[in-house]
């Protein structure tokens, strides 16, 4: 039986690749019933780029995912380095694998400055929130597939997976 490919971020399947180190995994029940409805691929864009685990945190400055796409934003480090380039690099990466896998949709950790589909960090390492798509989301929006995060995966569960 086919099933549609599904992009997953690899923190929601548990891995440990997180800026910290740790992983962020939903709960088994709903791994479960994604896993068997879709055919779960794992990105995490930022390791894919070769950014380490741990790393330090980063967040967009001036804009976000989009604005870091097209040069006007960067994506910044706590420590002060830009790390926009491999954020680049890794969202293209991770559209590569949908175009590869025929990827319709996403689900993408929230409010991470590589997934988050609906709101980023603020740029100032002040826990502040604002509207906005990470750099990976962003990407993968634009070229039309669409991204959830967890907090919103219900019509994932809902709705059956197209073909």
């Amino acid at each position: 039986m086919y099933k549609q490919p599904l992009l997953v971020s690899a923190c929601l399947l548990g891995q440990p690749v997180r800026y910290d180190g740790h992983g962020k995994a939903m709960p088994s029940p709903l791994l479960f019933e994604l896993a068997r409805r879709y055919q779960l691929l794992s990105i995490c864009p930022e390791c894919q780029a070769g950014l380490p685990t741990p790393r330090p945190a980063a967040e967009i400055s001036g804009g976000d995912g989009g604005d870091v796409l097209d040069g006007r934003a960067r994506v910044i480090t706590q420590t002060g380095q830009d790390v926009s380039r491999a954020f680049i690099d890794g969202a293209r990466q991770a559209l590569d694998s949908a175009i590869r896998h025929g990827c319709r949709q996403a689900l993408l950790k929230a409010n991470s400055p590589s997934c988050g589909n609906r709101q980023i960090h603020s740029g100032h390492f002040d826990q502040q929130l604002q509207p906005g798509s990470g750099v990976t989301a962003s990407l993968l929006q634009r070229q039309g597939t669409s991204v959830c995060n967890e907090n919103e995966m219900e019509g994932l569960l809902i709705t059956k997976p197209q073909p």
